[in-house]
C-alpha cells in the first residue's frame, strides 16, 4: 500500500509542483465504486481515487469528463490533477471541494442551463467511458434518437439478457427501443455537454454556496437526459425547474420522455445490482408502450 502513496505523491508533486506529503491522509465517502481518501489538511488538499490497475482507462475518461464540463465556464467541477497506476493500482488525483449542503435553486438552475447550452454538432463523445461501473458506449451519432435506441437501450437490454432479466423485460424493452422514434416527433435537442449521471448525490454547495457537480459520466445529448436523472434518487425542486426553465426552455414533452431517459439508469441499476430493478425497468417500459397506443 505505501508503494502506491509513494507513486501518488510524486505524481502530485510533479503535476503541481509542490511537494505532497501523502502520509496526510484519510479515508472518505464519496468514492462509490472506488476507495476515496483526501490528501491535506484545512483549505488545500487532494481528492484521490483508488481501483485496480485495468480501472485506469475509466479515471482518465472521468478526468477528460470534469475537463469537458469546466470548458462550459458555467459550474464548478473539481480540476483533475494526473492519474497513473502502480502496481495492481491506479489512480485518480483532483482538487478536493468541501461540500456544504445543497445549492440554491436559482443559483444551480442558472449553472446547469448554461452549462446545457455548450453544445457540439453530434450526440456521444470523442471516447467512451463508464456509468458507474458499466461501460458506456459514446459513438458519434447525427440523430439523437438512433443514439438513444442503439447506444443506451438496446446497449442495455443486451447487458440484462446476459445477466438473466425476464425474457418479457428484453422483448418489450426492444419492442419499445424500435418504436422510440414517436417520443420525439416535432423535438430535435442540442448535442449539449451532459454530466450524465446527475442524480443527488453528485452535485452539493462548496463553502460560498456555489454550485459543484462531481463524478460524471458526460456525453453530449439532450438536457433532459441530466434533468430527468435530478428527478430519479432525490429532486431539486420544483422552484429549480422552474428557473431552469426561464433559462433553457423545457419542451413539454419532457413530463413523458423523463421514463423514457430514466429509464436507462434503472437498467444499468439492475445490470450492477440486480434486485428489484427488473421489475422498476419492466413498469416503465409497459407505462411508455401505453402512451403508443
Amino acid at each position: 500500500m505505501n508503494d502506491i502513496w509513494q507513486a501518488i505523491g510524486d505524481a502530485i508533486t510533479a503535476a503541481s509542483g509542490e511537494r505532497c506529503d501523502t502520509a496526510a491522509r484519510h479515508p472518505v465517502g464519496g468514492g462509490s465504486i472506488n476507495q476515496a481518501w483526501r490528501i491535506g489538511h484545512g483549505p488545500r488538499g487532494w481528492f484521490v481515487k483508488l481501483n485496480r490497475a485495468d480501472r485506469l482507462e475509466m479515471f482518465i475518461a472521468e478526468a477528460e469528463g470534469l475537463e469537458a464540463l469546466a470548458a462550459a465556464n458555467a459550474i464548478r467541477v473539481p480540476q483533475p490533477l494526473c492519474h497513473g497506476s502502480h502496481g495492481r493500482q491506479s489512480f485518480l488525483v483532483m482538487e478536493y471541494i468541501a461540500l456544504h449542503g445543497s445549492p440554491e435553486p436559482d443559483e444551480f438552475a442558472t449553472a446547469l442551463a448554461t452549462m446545457h447550452r455548450h453544445h457540439q454538432q453530434q450526440y456521444g463523445w470523442h471516447r467512451n467511458n463508464t456509468i458507474g461501473a458499466t461501460p458506456q458506449d459514446n459513438t458519434l451519432c447525427d440523430d439523437w434518437c438512433e443514439f438513444w435506441r442503439i447506444h443506451r437501450l438496446q446497449f442495455q437490454l443486451r447487458l440484462a439478457r446476459r445477466n438473466g432479466a425476464p425474457s418479457r423485460l428484453i422483448d418489450r424493452g426492444m419492442t419499445l427501443a424500435e418504436r422510440c422514434d414517436a417520443f420525439f416527433i416535432g423535438y430535435t435537442p442540442l448535442a449539449s455537454v451532459l454530466h450524465g449521471d446527475l442524480w443527488s448525490g453528485n452535485w452539493g454547495a462548496d463553502d460560498q454556496g456555489r454550485p459543484v457537480i462531481f463524478d460524471p459520466a458526460v456525453y453530449f445529448g439532450d438536457h433532459e437526459t441530466d434533468l430527468a436523472m435530478m428527478t430519479l434518487f432525490g429532486h431539486p425542486g420544483r422552484h429549480f425547474f422552474d428557473h431552469y426553465d426561464e433559462h433553457f426552455p423545457i419542451d413539454p414533452g419532457f413530463t413523458t420522455r423523463k421514463t423514457l431517459y430514466n429509464l436507462y439508469h434503472i437498467l444499468n441499476h439492475y445490470n450492477l445490482f440486480g434486485g428489484g430493478y427488473d421489475r422498476q425497468a419492466e413498469g416503465m417500459i409497459e407505462q411508455l408502450l401505453s402512451e403508443l397506443r
